[in-house]
C-alpha cells in the first residue's frame, strides 16, 4: 500500500476514492470525455514548452484567434503522431499562461508581463477544452522558484509579481532571480498556486521538471542561518527544503482532488555510484541529489508522487550514461512501490536534430524508435514522455517512428 507521509489511512482513502471512480465508470469520462490513454494502456505524452517560445506560441501575441490557431495545430500534430497526453507549460517563471490571482501574465504569451490576451481569452481553459474534444489529456507543467532568467527580466517584472511584492523571498543567482526553496512562505506560494489551478480547470495533472536548486553557489547562507537547525550539511537542508514542497503539493493535491495526477519529471540521474553507494552504475557528474538538491528516490519510495518521469537524454551504450543501465535502475525503484508510482520515461527527441548526423545513433529518429521499444518491453515502464514538440513537428522521419511506434494508421514513410 502506497505510503503518504507515514499514514497508511490515508493512503487507504485515496485506494477506496480510485476504485469507487472505477465502480462507477473511469474518472476520464466523468470529467467529460474518454481519455485515449485508458484504451492505449500506457502514457504517450508530449512536452510543450512556452518558455522563449518554444513551442507556444510561436511569438508572444494578445490575439485570441493566434493563439488558439496554434493551439489547434500542436493538439492536431499531438493526435496525428500518437499521442495521448499533453504536457503544457503554464507557469514559466513565476507567472501565468490563465488568469490567476496569483501570477501575473506571462511575458512569453503576451509579449509583456501583466498583459492580459484579446477579449478576456482563457488559453489554458481553450487547451483543456480541444484536448479532452480528441481524447488527449492535459496536465499543467509548472516550474516552482524560477523568477527570471536575465537582470533585464528582472526590470519587467509585473507589479503585482509575487517577487516584487515580496523581495525578501528572492536569491539573485548568476543572472537570474529565484525564489528561496527554505522559506515556508515560497512553499506556500507555490501549493497556492497549484491548488489553485486545480480548483478552476478540469486539468488530468499537475507536472514539475528537474528545475528546483539552480546551483551549489546559490546564495542562501543567511536562511541556512537561521533555518537550518540541526543540519550539519547544507546539502541536507536544502533536499530537506525541496521534500517539504513536494510532501506538500502532494498531501494538498489529493486531498482537494484524489484522482489528480502529480509528478515529477527530474534529471534522468539521481546520483551515480561513485557518489552514492545507491546510485547508478553512471561516471558522469550530472545528477539531481547533489546538483539541484531534489531527493527524487525519497519521493518514489515516500509515495509522495503519482509517477516519476526521468529525462533519460542519453543514448544506450553512452558511455557516461547509458540509457539501459539508467532505465534499469529507475525500473527497479519503482518496483518497490508495488505499481503505486509509475514510471515514465522522458525521451530526448531534441537530438534527432541536435545530433543526428549519419553516424550518430540519433539520425533520422532511430535511437527514439529503438528506446520507445526498450520502454514498451521494460516490465515496471509505463510509458514515455517525448522532449519536445515542435522538434517532432519539423522531423518528418521522427514523426514517422513515434506513429509506427504507437501504431498510429495511415503513416506514409517520408
Amino acid at each position: 500500500m502506497r505510503k503518504r507521509n507515514g499514514r497508511p489511512l490515508m493512503a487507504w482513502i485515496l485506494c477506496m476514492t480510485a476504485m469507487a471512480a472505477l465502480l462507477s465508470g473511469c474518472a476520464k469520462k466523468n470529467a467529460g470525455y474518454t481519455s485515449k490513454r485508458e484504451a492505449d494502456g500506457e502514457m504517450r505524452g508530449v512536452w510543450v514548452s512556452t518558455v522563449w517560445g518554444l513551442d507556444y506560441p510561436s511569438a508572444p501575441t494578445t490575439s485570441a484567434e493566434e493563439l488558439k490557431s496554434q493551439a489547434d495545430a500542436i493538439l492536431e500534430g499531438a493526435d496525428q503522431y500518437g499521442f495521448n497526453t499533453v504536457f503544457l507549460q503554464v507557469r514559466p517563471c513565476s507567472d501565468a499562461l490563465y488568469p490567476s490571482k496569483i501570477y501575473p501574465w506571462s511575458k512569453y504569451l503576451t509579449g509583456q508581463q501583466g498583459t492580459a490576451p484579446d477579449g478576456e481569452f482563457d488559453p489554458l481553459a481553450y487547451w483543456i477544452e480541444k484536448a479532452h474534444e480528441r481524447g488527449l489529456e492535459l496536465h499543467a507543467w509548472i516550474n516552482p522558484y524560477r523568477v527570471a532568467r536575465s537582470a533585464g527580466d528582472w526590470d519587467l517584472l509585473a507589479a503585482d509579481s509575487p517577487a516584487l511584492l515580496h523581495p525578501e523571498w528572492v536569491i539573485p543567482y548568476g543572472d537570474g532571480h529565484y525564489f528561496d526553496p527554505a522559506l515556508q512562505e515560497v512553499r506556500q506560494l507555490v501549493i497556492d498556486g497549484a491548488v489553485e489551478l486545480a480548483e478552476n480547470y478540469e486539468l488530468d495533472g499537475i507536472h514539475m521538471d528537474d528545475y528546483f536548486y539552480p546551483g551549489a553557489e546559490f546564495d542562501d547562507a543567511a536562511s541556512y542561518e537561521v533555518l537550518g537547525g540541526e543540519f550539519a550539511d547544507i546539502g541536507d537542508w536544502r533536499r530537506h527544503n525541496v521534500d517539504l514542497l513536494i510532501q506538500g503539493m502532494d498531501e494538498t493535491l489529493h486531498k482537494l482532488k484524489p484522482d489528480l495526477e502529480f509528478g515529477v519529471s527530474p534529471v534522468g540521474i539521481w546520483a551515480s555510484d561513485a557518489m552514492h553507494p545507491e546510485g547508478s552504475a553512471t561516471t558522469g557528474p550530472f545528477n539531481s541529489y547533489f546538483g539541484v538538491y531534489a531527493d527524487t528516490k525519497k519521493w518514489v519510495e515516500e509515495g509522495w508522487v503519482d509517477y516519476i518521469a526521468p529525462q533519460l537524454y542519453w543514448a544506450a551504450g553512452d558511455a557516461e550514461y547509458d540509457f539501459n543501465v539508467l532505465i534499469d535502475w529507475w525500473s527497479n525503484l519503482v518496483a518497490g512501490t508495488e505499481g503505486d508510482v509509475k514510471l515514465y520515461i522522458g525521451l530526448a527527441d531534441y537530438k534527432t536534430a541536435e545530433e543526428g548526423t549519419e553516424d550518430s545513433p540519433w539520425y533520422e529518429g532511430k535511437e527514439i524508435a529503438v528506446q520507445v521499444r526498450a520502454c514498451a518491453d521494460a516490465e515496471h515502464v509505463d510509458g514515455t514522455i517525448h522532449f519536445r514538440y515542435r522538434f517532432i513537428e519539423a522531423d518528418p522521419h521522427l514523426q514517422q517512428v513515434l506513429k509506427e511506434a504507437y501504431g498510429v494508421e495511415d503513416s506514409a514513410a517520408p
